[in-house]
């Protein structure tokens, strides 16, 4: 099992979603780096961070999938939150975002969400449409309400 399964299986049953599961550095400055967020759409809070953290904790000292120490760090997804599902995107439809693929990067607008592909629209009008799961993208302005 990877630890982004691992976390997946943790924290849905309590009502979150990961969107980024990362384990960086060596030796002892091991840490690994956890964005949640709530599957209902309403903000997280801190003491849902706090919950979350004990039980993936928990589950990491249960399993013992990584070598050696490390720091765990469960986190609310912040300004630059990552995208990853067609609801994502929908949710935040409007705004800019950073998209990098095989094919390069750039920012844009979200204009139009399909089942699988995503629309963005550039600074100069031109229109870019991607497959989902072709590419990364995370936010790059924030809204003004929460979504």
């Amino acid at each position: 099992m990877d630890l982004w399964e691992l976390v997946e299986n943790v924290v849905r049953p309590l009502g979150y979603e990961p969107l980024e599961v990362n384990l960086h550095g060596a030796g002892k400055g091991q840490v690994l780096t956890i964005k949640l967020d709530r599957v209902d759409e309403k903000p997280i809070s801190v003491s849902d961070l706090e919950r979350a953290n004990r039980v993936i904790g928990l589950e990491l000292d249960r399993l013992d999938p990584i070598r050696g120490s490390y720091r765990l760090e469960v986190e609310s997804p912040g300004p630059k939150r990552p995208l990853l599902t067609a609801r994502h995107f929908e949710r935040f439809s409007g705004l800019k975002v950073k998209v990098r693929s095989d094919e390069g990067g750039f920012t844009g607008r979200i204009v139009e969400v399909g089942d699988d592909r995503v629309t963005f629209e550039l600074a100069g009008g031109e229109r870019r449409t991607l497959e989902l799961r072709k590419f990364k993208a995370n936010l790059a302005e924030w809204p003004k309400e929460h979504r």
